[in-house]
């Protein structure tokens, strides 16, 4: 169950992997979210120039039992759309004065969290905590800007003395999932969730009986498909101007949910060892 359900960030987010006629369905409903809640399943259909039979599936793969239920999470989020259509994404443009730059960006990140609370399962989160807490070993793999959020956790879970690592590079990846084992927990970061890299690195470190969890875009991925857990992010598809500035903050988020969980879970035993870390980090450490 998502934190924070938005049904309409979930079409916008699943729409590229749909199959064509449901992409219909979601066109449709993207561009028309005012009228669905007053359609019937047959209306839909109709004007979405699809079936009953079509418009069925596309509820069902949004993990809807029925028509109804999806009515209704579509006039929830209805209700709230209003208010956030003040803070939409806004891209990079050139000459943009720096006051503005500072507002866009500010406001994208901001946004960037919100819809990821909309699209990641609470249950999922819990199943990382408690594997995380267990777990050997913990193992980050991530390229590109997604390495920058894998070294982030490294540094997050070392201070309460967990065993990890991050690695950034295609070779060191292969070489330290071949490594794995049971009770180690292989941790993949991709926006994608296609990257070539990410996915041999995956096959290998469950083949040698890792846990796996993956923070992901909300769409289907063939990481999305094969980890163990998945952990789901929603940024807004914008030019590469933008570069990484969402998927970045929105990843980074999970792994301070991640990390608190478990530092919270097991406060007795990890606060000396923030105070440890605190104190020689802030030049108070005494010996």
């Amino acid at each position: 169950m998502a934190i924070n359900d938005n049904i309409l960030i979930k079409i916008r987010d699943m729409k590229d992997s749909m199959t064509p006629v449901e992409k219909l369905v979601a066109d449709f409903i993207l561009e028309n979210t005012d009228e669905v809640p007053h359609l019937s399943i047959k209306s839909l259909a109709q004007m979405s120039k699809t079936s009953d039979a079509s418009v069925l599936r596309f509820c069902k793969t949004l993990g809807y039992g029925g028509y109804r239920s999806f009515i209704v999470s579509i006039s929830a989020s209805l209700g709230s759309r209003d208010e956030e259509q003040k803070d939409q994404y806004t891209d990079i443009q050139p000459g943009d004065d720096l006051s503005i730059i500072i507002s866009n960006i500010s406001r994208n990140n901001i946004k960037s969290i919100e819809d990821t609370l909309s699209v990641i399962d609470r249950e999922q989160v819990a199943k990382a905590v408690k594997v995380l807490r267990e777990s050997s070993r913990i193992v980050f793999f991530g390229v590109g800007a997604s390495g920058i959020v894998c070294m982030d956790a490294e540094q997050k879970f070392s201070r309460i003395n967990k065993m990890c690592h991050a690695y950034t590079d295609s070779h060191s990846q292969l070489t330290a999932a071949t490594l794995l084992g049971k009770g180690d927990v292989a941790f993949f970061v991709s926006n994608s969730g296609d990257t070539v890299e990410i996915l041999d690195t995956l096959e290998l470190a469950q083949k040698n009986g890792a846990t796996t969890i993956a923070i992901t875009k909300y769409n289907k991925s063939e990481l999305a498909d094969k980890s163990d857990i998945l952990l789901s992010i929603s940024t807004p598809e914008l030019t590469m101007r933008s570069g990484a500035m969402g998927s970045r903050i929105a990843m980074l988020t999970v792994i301070d949910m991640l990390f608190a969980g478990v530092a919270s879970a097991e406060y007795q035993n990890v606060k000396k060892y923030l105070t440890k870390t605190h104190n020689i980090l802030s030049g108070k450490h005494r010996k």
